[in-house]
Order: C-alpha cells, then sequence, then structure tokens
C-alpha cells in the first residue's frame, strides 16, 4: 500500500520562530521535506538557490502564473512569491509529507487548492511585547520593526482560519507540539492510492 502525503502549512508573524521551528523539524524528520518557492527578489547573503528560494525574474514568474504552474502567490513586502505546483504534487503521489513556509493568505490559497490533504498550524509569540523584543534582539532596524509589527497584528488576525495553532513561548515545547501535531495528522489522513 501505497501512502499519499501530507502538506502541512507554518505561518507566523516575522519573528515569531517559525524558521528555526521548520529547520529543527525537518533536521529531525525525513518524511517531510521543504518545499522551496520561486521569489523575484533577489539572494541575501549566504541564499542559495534550489536550496532556500528558486531565484527567478519578474517575467518567469508572470509566466508560472498564466500557465496555472503556482499553487499560490503572493506579492510580500513588493516582491512576489509563489510555490511551484509540480514538485509537491509529485512529492505527495510518492508519499512524501511537504512543508510550507508561506503566509496567512499563501495558506488561503494552497488550501482550496489541495483541499484535505493540507494541515494549516499558525505559529504565534506569547504576546506582541514578546515579538518586539525579539525582533529587536535579532538586530532588526526600528522602521523594519514598526512596518513588521504592524503586520504581526494583521496576520495573528486570521490564526483562528488554521488548524492549529501553537504558542512559541519555549522553543522546545513547541517543537513537541508540532512534532505532536504531524503525527497526529499522518494518522488522520493515512490514505491508499490506487
Amino acid at each position: 500500500m501505497n501512502r499519499r502525503g501530507v502538506c502541512f502549512v507554518l505561518a507566523a508573524p516575522s519573528g515569531a520562530g517559525k524558521t528555526s521551528l521548520s529547520r529543527a523539524l525537518l533536521a529531525g524528520d525525513e518524511r517531510v521535506k521543504l518545499s522551496i518557492s520561486v521569489t523575484t527578489r533577489g539572494p541575501r547573503a549566504g541564499e542559495v538557490d534550489g536550496v532556500h528560494y528558486h531565484f527567478i525574474d519578474v517575467r518567469a514568474f508572470n509566466k508560472m502564473i498564466e500557465r496555472d504552474e503556482l499553487l499560490e502567490h503572493a506579492s510580500v513586502f513588493g516582491r512576489s512569491y509563489g510555490t511551484p505546483r509540480a514538485p509537491v504534487e509529485a512529492a505527495l503521489a510518492a508519499g512524501q509529507d511537504v512543508m510550507f513556509d508561506i503566509d496567512w493568505q499563501g495558506f488561503r490559497q494552497v488550501r482550496a487548492a489541495m483541499g484535505r490533504d493540507l494541515v494549516g498550524i499558525f505559529i504565534r509569540p506569547p504576546t506582541l511585547e514578546d515579538l518586539h523584543k525579539r525582533l529587536v534582539a535579532r538586530g532588526d532596524a526600528a522602521d523594519e520593526i514598526t512596518r513588521r509589527m504592524a503586520q504581526a497584528n494583521a496576520e495573528m488576525a486570521h490564526e483562528a482560519e488554521f488548524d492549529y495553532v501553537v504558542i512559541n513561548e519555549d522553543f522546545a515545547t513547541a517543537l513537541e507540539d508540532l512534532r505532536a501535531i504531524f503525527r497526529a495528522s499522518r494518522l488522520a489522513s493515512f490514505r491508499v492510492l490506487g
């Protein structure tokens, strides 16, 4: 019997710890792989094409939209991001789970496209004050912190749309909560391919 994979979407305000948690999940679970998004922004220091993102130009991005090759796409902070459909579908058909690192708008689009193959998890800080402290501690510029705090309020207003909300007050506890969600979702959604 071949099991169909499950899509796990992790969304969070910037600074809530989503990247650290997703890296820890990926490092400890060979059954899940990260969906690599395409983006029109240039690579940041240390980013590798095909590992962190597929870096493409605006024209190529628009062609992907025209050909319905993206499960979701959005403009975030003036740059375009999207999730290629083909690698996700291939992974799921092969029984591989796929984790998405996208925002709540992308989650809505992927949920519409994937239906029951999707589990949405919203990661939030315990308070907005904690989030502000994290952004300051990681060295974000003051104007960037102001923008991200405003965005965080808007993003957290959508957390009820997700299947689960994980509060990242303590990293180890949040990671174990995520692992429990993954385990339970795999058992609840076990599907045999014909």
